[in-house]
């Protein structure tokens, strides 16, 4: 796809993704396409304080399917999330054996916040039972670079080991740059992805005091309303997804099927606000030239993005106006999705599981809908994939992510072609 370019092509070789909407990659992106919904009444805590209490929860979750039962009480959820993802996709790569990966192999994992949850228990515990009484590991536990520790400690993955703190662009970014290491020969393959679980009091809380969630509790599944003109909030999610990426000849030796390639991707910043989007999207918008650049294509050659579109009045409306501006007249071709309409927004791991939503439908010629768009906002005017799938050509496709601290980040994901 970019034949004058020399550098190192990078493409997908295998993916694991845990999420509210499905336990692996197949069952998330079989009940996408449905247009199944995983928001639903809150299970993890006690929400009845708050005026939201639904979330996109991961259901029925068994860590003991991935991990010693010794260690998972030493692990944070998104921790043992990672590490599931991770196993699934070595697993869907071929590469899931006894022997250790090895020093050509590294890890790089977004998330937001890690596993907070560790801290704000210890500190509950100390409250109710004194200072001090909190597990020995509970100081490390939850940083944010645990859930990549503890991939590449359980796989030997002994190259370059990252962690992304980008909030919502945490995942994308992620993968990113492990496409980076590839591309410059730091690795040969690279586990990376994004995590995220921080469905909590904490979270409730803060983004109530916000205003950024909505509260349309009744019923669940129709909360999230990405592009609809009666859209109010973003619902909180929880997941994770998890790549194998590979250098091509690398992947051609081993015989590995492969799912699509990478051919470019950026990182901004809005320097604006640390909630609100840049009125006119100009991160965004830098952001998605940066990654068409990086590509060395044009805005005509894209088929589809997969929007960050998260349901805010602002985001949505600024996203649209963003796509805009970076497009043109071609803007009005492009299909365009959100998949946060289905498993809300889980912050670090969001990008990721939206890059595993890319991958196939390059993969498959097919885009999950954006489903509770019911209602046209003048403001956002494009083709969003409303409520049902569709099979289509998708032989380029984009990933937006944009976050919290005016964090930015975009993936270009094409067609394997020889």
């Amino acid at each position: 796809m970019n034949p004058t370019n020399h550098r190192r092509r990078v493409v997908i070789t295998g993916m694991g993704a845990i999420t509210a909407v499905g336990a692996n990659a197949d069952e998330t992106w079989q009940n996408l396409l449905a247009g199944h919904s995983g928001i639903d009444y809150v299970t993890l805590f006690d929400a009845s304080p708050y005026p939201t209490r639904i979330a996109a929860e991961v259901k029925n979750w068994d860590p003991s399917l991935y991990i010693e039962r010794k260690e998972i009480r030493r692990m944070a959820r998104c921790s043992q999330f990672a590490v599931g993802a991770a196993t699934q996709a070595l697993q869907d790569a071929g590469l899931l054996t006894d022997a250790p990966l090895g020093e050509r192999t590294a890890v790089i994992i977004g998330t937001g916040l890690g596993g907070f949850e560790l801290y704000q228990d210890a500190v509950e515990a100390a409250v109710k039972r004194g200072a001090y009484r909190v597990r020995p590991m509970t100081a490390v536990g939850g940083l944010p670079n645990m859930p990549a520790f503890h991939i590449s400690r359980r796989f030997g993955a002994l190259g370059p080991l990252n962690t992304v703190v980008t909030a919502c662009a945490a995942g994308t970014q992620a993968l990113g740059e492990g496409a980076e290491w590839i591309r410059r020969g730091a690795a040969d393959q690279v586990l990376a992805g994004g995590v995220e679980a921080l469905i909590g009091d904490m979270f409730f809380a803060g983004f109530t005091a916000m205003k950024a969630i909505s509260t349309s509790n009744d019923p669940p599944h129709k909360a999230s309303r990405p592009f609809d003109a009666k859209r109010n909030g973003f619902i909180i999610g929880e997941g994770a997804a998890v790549f194998v990426l590979e250098e091509l000849e690398h992947a051609r030796a081993r015989g590995a099927t492969i799912y699509a390639e990478i051919l470019g991707h950026s990182a901004s910043a809005d320097a604006y606000h640390v909630a609100a989007p840049e009125p006119h999207g100009l991160g965004a918008q830098r952001a998605m030239r940066w990654a068409l650049q990086d590509a060395d294509i044009q805005p005509g050659d894209v088929d589809y993005i997969n929007s960050h579109g998260t349901s805010t009045i602002l985001n949505d409306k600024t996203e649209t106006y963003a796509i805009k501006q970076v497009f043109g007249a071609h803007a009005y071709k492009l299909a365009i999705n959100s998949t946060k309409s289905m498993i809300g927004h889980s912050f670090g791991g969001a990008g990721a599981i939206e890059a595993l939503v890319v991958t196939m439908s390059v993969k498959e010629d097919r885009l999950h809908p954006t489903i509770n768009y019911e209602n046209p906002d003048p403001d956002c005017d494009l083709d969003y994939v409303p409520n049902v799938s569709r099979e289509q050509p998708v032989n380029i496709a984009l990933s937006n992510s944009f976050g919290l601290g005016g964090q930015n980040a975009c993936l270009v994901v094409a067609k394997y072609r020889q």
